[in-house]
């Protein structure tokens, strides 16, 4: 009895300083909002070296962003101004940003990172869209100027790549420095916790410089699987996840979830590894592998419809070129381009040349199951026209010895962007080892200029070079389904996303979570 009393005393004793503590006519405290978003996994998180890594707008922001239209808008630079007779561009930085850890962030940092970028002993793969820097010059505390060797009207674009801090990155390795453990940015996240392997936990930035976000925490969980994050945004332990097309369709008529079904950029090809000896003897193949796959059929069933064919890189772009050669869906057309290289069918129903069969494997990531469905697709279209493609998916991708990856790629803003770096010989995100004397001459080209007649002369002819001697057996764009609880408001649903429907955060401050 007395154990009781004493229980029942702390009690009225806690609500007592409770009450003494409200005043009358005190707002209470907002419950804190959660987000917690299915993210792939991450072994750092490095902007200057890696791309696509969703997580980096919410940390970092660059001297210039894109707009829900993709087009370039202010961000750490509030305007800028371009001198055509000496390629020279020079940004006036707002001065009220600061780094996450309270320094003031400066013209200094900005040449850091750019020139970190372009070191080739950095290795990033993002150094091609700065190649024609010549100089960089700090003018004062917010204003930088970079001078150009040449015009790259796509340079504004480039520049929304995240800026770094120079205090606490230089001379550090720039591959496995511990800041990409513990990054420091200028966005409207921050770093709170990593647990890895199972969630990284971001916290608002209250001194934002563009004003402090709306929902207080971000959780990227780490979920690598398709299916598992269906299974958990219908559990409740997911808010919002990128879905396969068959998963997403499950929560259209769901009241409490909202789907998004939003066009992208983002293509799948089979890339062909140029560095393996098999295609230097078979380049002539690839044409007949293009006329075996029926992309219309692989958007219909994989995709559900969530996508569409593909035959080259800018269909999503304003210089796309329609009039090229797209490898329509033809068998006899396949076997025929077989028969004219000097193969011949075997008894197994498979071609060969020489007596070896016209066979290879392509390989997908673990985890992806839209690649792997498209890729097995693929393989048994082939296999109909005497082809014998097979899928494999490594532990590990051995990126120099496979014969051919299930590739994605895709961007949504300038022209220049995931083709120069792509498909120019020697660039950065080269993957295949792809080269061509006229892809590079009219690629050159159409960066060089901001007519938007020339660059489409130019885009044109770089697109009708690409289809005759082409890098990949292109296949379809894929329709990026994000299923969002519906307590989820604030997500703009027109944009266009890029790669792995990378760009649905670019707006996240104005996102509420009811």
């Amino acid at each position: 009895m007395k154990k009781m009393f004493a229980i029942l005393l702390a009690a009225a004793m806690l609500f007592a300083f409770a009450a003494c503590g409200k005043k009358e006519g005190d707002t209470p405290v907002a419950a804190e909002t959660m987000l917690v978003y299915a993210s792939g996994d991450y072994t750092r998180i490095n902007p200057a070296i890696d791309e696509h890594g969703e997580i980096n707008i919410l940390l970092f922001n660059g001297l210039t962003a894109h707009d829900g239209s993709n087009d370039v808008a202010p961000a750490l630079a509030e305007r800028w101004d371009y001198d055509a007779d000496t390629y020279t561009y020079t940004f006036h930085m707002v001065k009220d940003a600061k780094w996450h850890d309270g320094e003031a962030v400066t013209a200094d940092d900005v040449k850091f990172t750019i020139e970190a970028i372009m070191d080739p002993a950095n290795e990033s793969e993002n150094a091609p869209n700065f190649e024609d820097v010549e100089e960089i010059t700090v003018i004062d505390a917010h204003t930088v100027a970079f001078r150009l060797a040449a015009p790259n009207v796509a340079f504004l674009d480039y520049m929304t790549m995240a800026v770094l801090p120079r205090h606490l990155l230089e001379g550090e390795d720039m591959q496995t420095g511990d800041f990409f453990r513990n990054p420091v940015g200028t966005g409207p996240y921050k770093l709170e916790r990593w647990d890895e392997g199972q969630a990284i936990t971001l916290v608002k930035n209250e001194d934002y410089f563009k004003g402090a976000a709306n929902i207080d925490k971000i959780v990227f969980k780490i979920v690598e699987d398709d299916t598992a994050k269906a299974l958990q945004l219908r559990s409740g332990e997911l808010d919002l996840a990128l879905l396969t097309p068959k998963d997403a369709e499950s929560f259209a008529d769901n009241a409490a979830y909202t789907v998004y079904n939003m066009k992208t950029s983002d293509y799948r090809g089979i890339m062909f590894n140029f560095a393996n000896d098999y295609w230097t003897k078979n380049r002539d193949v690839i044409p007949a592998i293009c006329y075996g796959i029926d992309r219309q059929a692989i958007v219909d069933s994989v995709l559900r419809g969530h996508g569409t064919v593909a035959y080259g890189p800018l269909q999503r772009n304003i210089y796309n070129n329609e009039d090229v050669e797209q490898y329509t869906y033809d068998p006899e057309k396949a076997e025929q381009a077989l028969i004219d290289i000097g193969c011949e069918k075997g008894a197994d129903g498979f071609y060969y040349r020489d007596g070896e069969k016209i066979a290879f494997t392509c390989n997908c990531r673990a985890g992806d199951q839209a690649r792997i469905d498209i890729a097995n697709a693929a393989a048994q279209q082939l296999r109909a026209v005497g082809i014998d493609m097979t899928v494999e998916i490594p532990a590990v991708i051995d990126w120099s010895k496979q014969m051919a990856f299930l590739i994605g790629w895709g961007s949504p803003f300038d022209a220049d962007d995931h083709t120069y770096k792509v498909f120019g010989a020697g660039k950065g995100a080269n993957y295949s080892g792809y080269s061509n004397d006229d892809v590079d001459a009219y690629l050159t080209a159409a960066r060089r200029t901001d007519d938007p007649a020339v660059r489409a002369a130019a885009y044109a002819k770089f697109q009708s070079a690409l289809a005759s001697d082409p890098p990949y057996a292109f296949i379809c764009y894929i329709d990026a389904d994000y299923v969002a609880t519906a307590a989820l408001k604030g997500i703009a649903p027109d944009t266009v996303m890029g790669h792995h429907g990378v760009g649905i955060f670019w707006n996240v401050t104005e996102w509420q979570l009811a």
